[in-house]
């Protein structure tokens, strides 16, 4: 189960690093904004997914 949690907050911070992804010549400003979207959804979805399980584990105990 550690390790389950330990993906999920690995997830949360390759979204942040989605999101920080600088325009260059190759990744045009197009491109960056499709990866902000992705990495905001990935933040979102996964910091869920562990309240989620923190929620019930404090309810199992």
């Amino acid at each position: 189960m550690q390790l389950l949690i330990l993906l999920y907050l690995a997830s949360i911070l390759s979204g942040f690093a989605l999101i920080n992804v600088p325009t260059t010549a190759i990744i045009t400003p197009g491109i960056a904004n499709f990866f902000d979207i992705v990495g905001g959804i990935a933040i979102v979805v996964f910091s869920f997914v562990l309240l989620y399980h923190g929620i019930k584990s404090l309810i199992k105990k």
